[in-house]
């Protein structure tokens, strides 16, 4: 297990909790659902190394930072004002913001609202998107049996109390079902996350791995356990539970353009990527950012790429970062 300098910031009424490594010009990293701020491990002692100051916060809800009880105050907007106070409390004009999964949808955002703060953005899983024509919960599937997992994560209290009982099992079960470890994905690929039992939950569908993890060893998902076991599950659910809201906000700023350099990444086996019409969203994304400088698919790894492809993200992170 890795450990870094930690510190703590108040901000917007919230405390948040950061992972610290280095010196030099700023980049902020994003973890996503259901991850910490530690999800970034290898990535903080690799930007260190290249000169730079690495912060990875845990978002507020997760980790050590704050969980507001009140799920209206999980917003993307909120979470990128989190991500300005950390820059003034630093007193950081500046920095490049990288983010995967929830992060990356942060990120983006961060880089079209706030350029002027955000000199850079480097996206791992989720590209960046127009807004949708319809609001998120009629957009995503649901029948009377099942329905699409966020669907599932927005109903209060239930998800929490299925993954909170075994929060060890919960996370092996969910790390290795996205993971490029199940194997190879393509179109015709069962989404391991797409039809959720309105009866049974969403962990009984999902495999179990047979052996641990390649990319994650025991002792870093003891790390992990811990924090959920200590924070629970509703923080990050709360993020899911503003995707309407989310849609609704983004009125005010729909067709601005992402217009600083941009990087994006996608492990080859991400369930994303195997959803119908994500490649086609991939191909559109110079539309919507004008100044992406990159846009890989990482071969075998899923979708925790930071994790997973460890080696290969910190040398496209910094290769990127060095040209800024």
């Amino acid at each position: 297990m890795q450990t870094f300098a930690q510190s703590f910031i108040e901000t917007n009424g919230v405390r948040l909790h950061l992972s610290v490594q280095g010196e030099g010009p700023l980049v902020l990293l994003l973890h996503g659902f259901p991850e910490t701020s530690y999800s970034w491990r290898h990535q903080l002692g690799a930007l260190s190394a290249a000169g730079f100051r690495a912060i990875a916060p845990d978002l507020r809800g997760f980790g050590l930072s704050s969980c507001p009880i009140e799920a209206e105050r999980y917003t993307a907007l909120d979470i990128v004002g989190d991500l300005l106070g950390i820059l003034d409390a630093l007193g950081e004009r500046q920095a490049v913001v990288v983010g995967s999964d929830w992060g990356a949808t942060i990120a983006w955002q961060a880089a079209q609202l706030r350029p002027d703060r955000f000199r850079g953005v480097v996206a791992l899983g989720v590209p960046m998107m127009g807004r949708a024509p319809m609001a998120p919960s009629r957009l995503f599937p649901q029948t009377e049996q099942a329905w699409f997992y966020t669907h599932y994560f927005a109903q209060p209290g239930l998800a929490e109390r299925e993954f909170e009982r075994d929060v060890a099992g919960t996370l092996r079960k969910i790390y290795f079902a996205a993971s490029g470890d199940v194997g190879p994905r393509d179109g015709h690929s069962p989404n391991p996350f797409g039809v959720v039992s309105r009866h049974h939950g969403l962990l009984d569908a999902l495999p179990e791995p047979a052996s641990p993890l390649a990319w994650l060893a025991p002792s870093d998902l003891d790390v992990f356990v811990k924090a959920f076991e200590a924070s629970g599950f509703r923080g990050g659910l709360n993020y899911y539970r503003n995707l309407d809201r989310n849609w609704e906000l983004q009125a005010a700023f729909d067709g601005l353009l992402v217009q600083v350099p941009a990087l994006y990444l996608i492990g080859e086996r991400d369930t994303g990527l195997a959803l119908p019409g994500m490649r086609e969203i991939i191909d559109a994304m110079p539309k919507l950012v004008p100044n992406l400088r990159g846009s890989r698919i990482i071969p075998q790894a899923g979708h925790w790429l930071a994790q997973e492809a460890a080696e290969c993200v910190n040398s496209e992170i910094v290769e990127f970062i060095r040209a800024l």
